[in-house]
């Protein structure tokens, strides 16, 4: 089992590149199989869900040409199987986008339910509720999802909760629906605009992505493209809280700084100064941190894929500050392993209310999930002394080289596997 071990009290300072969207390429790398002709895509983020999932496409028959570590060709002209099951597939969320992908191009699918980190409950049933909508008829059995219709009718859909998934989803059916969809209570996340981008590049016809009304026009049948992914604002955003718990000064490049106006406007609230250029955000954290409130909300309010690292900024910032968790109800799972850094948290039904400390001191704690387990890594690096963070399977599912980015900021941080790797950093740093 892999670790990262850390020793803490450095200030992260100079520039880290930011990868693609995870969120985004999940949904895209689906959408690719509903052409036959050949589809290139560039700035792929080399993580652990991409790779499962480009193995659950190749492994239906899609031909998968892995160019480099950051773009992929895939040509879905050869896929024979509708059935996508297998040990890791069920480990990931995002499964879910091949039911739409393949439902939209065959009118049939068998998927897998959705896996993931365990942050509370994630029905599908906004999904389903939308195919069943188009006219396709859904089953669950054996651990599967099953749709299939003779043919998919466009219609009117009012998505009764904000769901990132369900919008992509339905999108990617109904883009190769008969007639006219009408997505209403869409998401508006710039993954979701990327993902409506993507099919356009091969003919779909989507306007309002980016809004909360979704018109779609179905067409016969989508052609190539060659596109480029959109940055990952959670993985922006986790760098930038790094800058402000470690006191540091830190310019992240390859952004959209529109994607993150939220954040931005809590780390400003809280003390830090932010410099915005075309294509970079920098956080300068050389003040003292105060205390501030937060309520996650769907974009563009604040992301509660941030939500634990903003946490962790406010533990050791001062005076009292509130965490309103409004998506999950189960996203407070790093608070326990944060207490044993020395954090002061109190977890009410969906409110944390955090009493800041002066400082972290280093500790063994496990990762809960993906990102409570980059918040728990951002604590190790404010804290006294070495943190190991047990694990950190979860953390690589959506962070690209996680260490190696924040030791080209200045961390004192190493991936091990051995506890003698563990003692040997802990006397090579002492």
């Amino acid at each position: 089992m892999e670790q990262y071990v850390i020793k803490g009290g450095n200030p992260l300072v100079g520039e880290v590149e930011i990868g693609g969207a995870k969120n985004a390429a999940l949904a895209i790398l689906s959408a690719a199989i509903m052409t036959d002709e050949t589809v290139l895509i560039e700035n792929l983020p080399n993580v652990r869900d991409i790779n499962v999932l480009l193995n659950a496409i190749k492994e239906i028959g899609a031909k998968v040409d892995r160019i480099d570590a950051h773009t992929v060709k895939i040509n879905g002209s050869f896929i024979r199987d509708l059935n996508v099951d297998n040990e890791f597939i069920r480990k990931i969320r995002a499964s879910y986008y091949l039911i739409g992908a393949l439902l939209g191009k065959y009118k049939r699918a068998e998927v897998a339910l959705p896996g993931g980190c365990n942050i509370g409950s994630r029905p599908i049933d906004l999904h389903l509720k939308g195919f069943q909508a188009m006219g396709a008829q859904v089953d669950i059995q054996h651990g599967l999802v099953m749709a299939q219709a003779e043919k998919l009718v466009g219609t009117h859909i009012y998505l009764d909760k904000v769901s990132v998934g369900a919008t992509i989803n339905i999108m990617m059916a109904s883009a190769m629906a008969e007639g006219k969809t009408v997505i209403e209570n869409a998401a508006r996340e710039p993954h979701v605009v990327d993902v409506a981008n993507f099919l356009n590049s091969m003919g779909a016809n989507i306007k309002g992505a980016g809004t909360d009304v979704i018109r779609i026009v179905g067409v016969e049948k989508l052609h190539k493209t060659e596109y480029s992914i959109i940055p990952d604002q959670i993985e922006a955003g986790t760098f930038m809280f790094a800058a402000a718990a470690t006191k540091g000064d830190v310019t992240v490049k390859n952004v959209i700084p529109k994607h993150l106006e939220a954040t931005t406007a809590k780390l400003l609230e809280i003390g830090c100064e932010v410099e915005e250029f075309d294509d970079a955000v920098r956080v300068v954290a050389s003040k003292p941190l105060t205390h501030t409130q937060v309520t996650t909300l769907p974009y563009p309010g604040f992301p509660t894929d941030m939500q634990p690292q903003m946490a962790v900024v406010l533990g050791i910032a001062s005076g009292t500050s509130t965490v309103t968790e409004s998506i999950f109800e189960n996203r407070f799972k790093y608070v326990d392993e944060l207490t044993r850094m020395g954090a002061n948290i109190k977890v009410e039904s969906n409110i944390a209310i955090i009493g800041g400390v002066e400082r972290y001191t280093g500790a063994r704690v496990n990762a809960p999930d993906l990102r409570a387990g980059a918040a728990l890594v951002i604590a190790g690096l404010a804290a006294d002394g070495i943190t190991v963070v047990d694990d950190i399977y979860y953390i690589e599912r959506g962070y690209e080289e996680f260490e190696k980015k924040l030791a080209s900021l200045g961390a004192q941080i190493e991936k091990v596997s051995t506890e003698k790797e563990i003692q040997k950093f802990t006397l090579q740093v002492s």
